[in-house]
């Protein structure tokens, strides 16, 4: 996942409103989100590659997402998923702060990691970014530190932003996610060619090899509901699916 921007405790309706892009390489095999049937009551997406999820939630409202750092274009890691960081966490039981704490930062490629429990959201990478508990707001994070000012983390906090002023609503946040505009100068890309590099400076990247995958919008209201949606797309940047799914904060899976 490349683009991730969320409103923590900064709206009367919602612990948490976020809006998500992944972007990787359209070769590379994944599922769909869905229910874990290893991981009872783990939602998530899988990279069939690794193993593990960019982005998940539990019935329990356990909540993380993963982003890596443009830098692994350039190194090559044989250490552990990252994607690990992210199932760990939301099937397991430790506290935010102390999880993200806990982490190895030497087994990783260079990461950034979200991680929420209840009315705790801690934040860590390990390219230099202590963990630290967040406070009420709205972030933006991409394949570097949290809220650092590329193009297309500014554009997206600034349209969320202006989205909260209005009303939360899902299909406001999908066109923020297909916010396809680049960056005019001054490209994010490390070590890319020219128009690659122009490309992924977008919110929303399609070329035929590499794009935005699948756009996630998750909203967990204050009365305990959890709602997300998932839409998929394929090389040309056209829709290829979407799922829905919701349910009650300790809710039990039905059959």
């Amino acid at each position: 996942m490349c683009l991730v921007a969320f409103a923590w405790q900064a709206h009367p309706r919602y612990h948490l409103i976020l809006a998500a892009n992944r972007d990787e390489f359209h070769n590379r095999p994944a599922q769909a989100m869905h229910w874990w049937p290893d991981h009872p009551g783990l939602l998530a997406g899988r990279d069939l590659e690794a193993g593990g999820t960019w982005l998940g939630i539990s019935r329990s409202g356990r909540f993380a997402a993963v982003t890596n750092y443009r830098e692994d274009l350039q190194r090559h890691h044989r250490g552990r998923s990252r994607g690990e960081l992210v199932t760990n966490f939301v099937a397991g039981t430790e506290p935010p702060l102390a999880y993200c704490g806990a982490i190895d930062p030497v087994d990783f490629a260079g990461f950034s990691l979200l991680a929420m429990s209840g009315d705790e959201l801690a934040y860590v990478s390990n390219r230099g970014d202590e963990p630290r508990r967040l406070s009420p707001d709205i972030y933006g994070l991409s394949n570097a530190s949290l809220d650092t000012p590329w193009h297309k983390v500014v554009r997206s906090k600034a349209a969320l932003a202006a989205l909260l002023q209005r009303e939360a609503a899902v299909e406001p946040l999908f066109r923020m996610l297909r916010d396809a505009e680049p960056a005019a100068d001054d490209y994010a890309g490390m070590g890319l060619a020219p128009e690659l590099a122009r490309a992924v400076s977008a919110p929303f990247i399609s070329t035929p090899d590499y794009g935005t995958r699948c756009s996630t919008v998750l909203t967990i209201a204050t009365s305990g509901i959890i709602a997300v949606q998932e839409r998929r797309f394929d090389s040309s940047g056209m829709l290829a699916g979407d799922a829905c799914f919701e349910f009650e904060v300790g809710s039990h899976q039905r059959p």
